[in-house]
This record gives C-alpha cells, sequence and structure tokens, in this order.
C-alpha cells in the first residue's frame, strides 16, 4: 500500500496529529508530494525497518529483425537493494507555570519549531543523506544519482556569478538542463536547488520563454521552468550553523537536481500503517513541573528506477572569497 502525507492525515484520529501533517505538508513541496510505501515492518521480534526492492538500473532495448533472422536476447537488468527507514525528529520541554501564565501557548510554539527543524533536517537528508558514513542517515539523491547515466558534469563550469555571465551564458545552463533532462525516462516532476540558484533560473527561464507558475496543494503559486516546479530545498541548522540544503562547493558551484516522483521513480518509505509522523504531547495533569513533548517522523527514501532522477553539476553561482 502507498500514502501521501495527506492521505496520512485522513486516517488520523488526533486533531494534533493532523495538524502536525498539514505542518509538515504546507512549507514543503516534497513531502507534500511524495509518496510513502508503507510497507516496512521489523517483523516478529525484529529491531530494524529495512525495506527490500527492486532497482532497475538498465532498461530493456527493441529492435527490428529481418525474416528468417531471430532478435539479439537482451534483458532489462535488475539490482536488489534495501534501504532503512530513519527515524528523525526530536523533544522539547516546557515548564507548566510558563505554559499556564503565556499569552500565547509555549507547547504550540515549541511543537512548531521542532516540526519546522525535522522538516529541514529532511529535506537536507533528501539530498545529502549518507547511511555509510551515518547509520542515522537514508541515502540521499546526492548518493543514489553519483556515476549514473542520468548525472552530467560539464568539463568547464557554467559561470552564473555575475549578471552579464547570467545574460551570456544562460542559454548554456539551458541547453545543459534540457540535456539532462533528456537523458530520464520521463520528464520530471521537481528540480530541487538551492535559494541563489532558483532566483538565477527564474531570470534566466523568464528572458528565454521558459518561466511560468503553477498552484500547489495549498492555492500558492509555485514558480516553474519549462512547466516543472523550481524548489528551493532551504536550509538546515546543524546546531552550530545554518547551512543550504544544496550547498556551493569550494569552487561555488552547485547543482540541480531533477527528479519523477512516484513508487517507480523516487518515492519514500515508511512503517506499516499512518505511521509517518507521530506527536506526543506532554499531559498537564500529570505531575512534574517540566513536561516533554516530542515530533517524530519515520522516514527514508528510495530511487526505483536510476533514469527517474538526475543531476546537472558544476554551475558557478559564486565568486569563492580568498582569505588572505
Amino acid at each position: 500500500m502507498a500514502i501521501t502525507l495527506a492521505q496520512a492525515k485522513v486516517g488520523m484520529a488526533d486533531k494534533v496529529d493532523q495538524a502536525v501533517i498539514d505542518e509538515f505538508r504546507r512549507e514543503s513541496f516534497i513531502l507534500d508530494r511524495l509518496t510513502f510505501d508503507n510497507a516496512v515492518s521489523p517483523g516478529t521480534g525484529g529491531s530494524t525497518l529495512t525495506y527490500g526492492y527492486l532497482k532497475l538500473k538498465t532498461p530493456s532495448v527493441a529492435a527490428g529483425r529481418a525474416i528468417n533472422a531471430e532478435y539479439t536476447p537482451g534483458e532489462a537488468v535488475k539490482e536488489e537493494c534495501t534501504a532503512k527507514v530513519k527515524i528523525m525528529g526530536g523533544s522539547f520541554q516546557v515548564d507548566r507555570v510558563l505554559e499556564d501564565t503565556a499569552a500565547k501557548s509555549e507547547i504550540a510554539f515549541q511543537l512548531s519549531e521542532k516540526v519546522k527543524a525535522t522538516r529541514n533536517l529532511f529535506h537536507y537528508l533528501f539530498i545529502n543523506g549518507n547511511a555509510t558514513s551515518d547509520s542515522t542517515q537514508f541515502d540521499g539523491l546526492d548518493v543514489q544519482v553519483k556515476d549514473t547515466s542520468t548525472e552530467v558534469t560539464p568539463d568547464s563550469a557554467i559561470d552564473l556569478t555575475t549578471s552579464a555571465n547570467i545574460a551570456s551564458n544562460g542559454p548554456v545552463l539551458v541547453e545543459k538542463l534540457h540535456y539532462m533532462m533528456s537523458l530520464m525516462a520521463e520528464k520530471p516532476d521537481v528540480l530541487l536547488m538551492n535559494g541563489r540558484m532558483k532566483a538565477i533560473l527564474q531570470t534566466i527561464g523568464y528572458n528565454l520563454g521558459y518561466y511560468s507558475r503553477v498552484e500547489d496543494s495549498f492555492g500558492r503559486q509555485v514558480d516553474t521552468f519549462d512547466g516543472v516546479p523550481m524548489i528551493d530545498m532551504g536550509k538546515y541548522y546543524n546546531g552550530e550553523a545554518t547551512v543550504d540544503s544544496i550547498g556551493n562547493d569550494e569552487n561555488g558551484c552547485t547543482s540541480i537536481y531533477a527528479v519523477k516522483l512516484g513508487l517507480n521513480g523516487v518515492h519514500g518509505i515508511s512503517p506499516v500503517g499512518n505511521k509517518v509522523v507521530k506527536t506526543y504531547l506532554p499531559n498537564m495533569s500529570e505531575p512534574g513541573a517540566v513536561k516533554t513533548g516530542e515530533v517524530e517522523l519515520l522516514a527514508g527514501v528510495v530511487v526505483k528506477n536510476s533514469l527517474l532522477a538526475g543531476a546537472l553539476r558544476n554551475i558557478k553561482i559564486v565568486t569563492p572569497t580568498i582569505s588572505a
């Protein structure tokens, strides 16, 4: 069975859980559109949430044949893969006196901020997650797209660091972006990038006639390039600094990721049932001066078909600062 967060909300009796799911969806184009295969179970006596699947690596081919000749046999190549549902979220504490005397609920405020932090972490892992280097993470697009036929890296960086370069090299970016998308089996549903890259692509798209807008699930306008939504994956606060979910390397270069969402392409994985998001609110009637609340998101991401996700690399959007 597969569900979206909107569908998971319908099956929830708790109004707070429903509100939290809406908050996850409202500020995340990806979480709103992502389908979750909620088929993961630890099983009897199990302790890991492992999802097994077959990944299409090489599609089948067709050809003509002459009379009295046989076709040359050729099969689609599949690979057995596994991924694990990861647990992300956090807890917060509120003094009961503060909750009782504050003009606005401190619990509601802290809950909203924890949802925002968890959503930002998911965005960061969606791109940068690496289960090999950190067992609490799932593999993100950067890992799953690497060295595939839809990863395009120009020999020379596409320099978009100035207005003049944007005007002169904009057509180069468009050509490379269209080329990367042409390598995919289907037109992508979304283009993922950082905020600076989105602003530049909006300008290029507008100047060259590729810019338009569509509405999201909440009636808001979404910028598109050639009909494909352009999404800024935002920033992530790691406890020490705020970083872009899709960053720039030491040369000031970034990437644009293209994704086809769906169970045959890029989708989420989650435990059986409607257990993608769970909220634990403190019980104010129980003893104890300090109350604890928690928010959890149980999810992972897989690329079922390597031809339904791609990346365009080596796009220079920032001139690095050279330290003296």
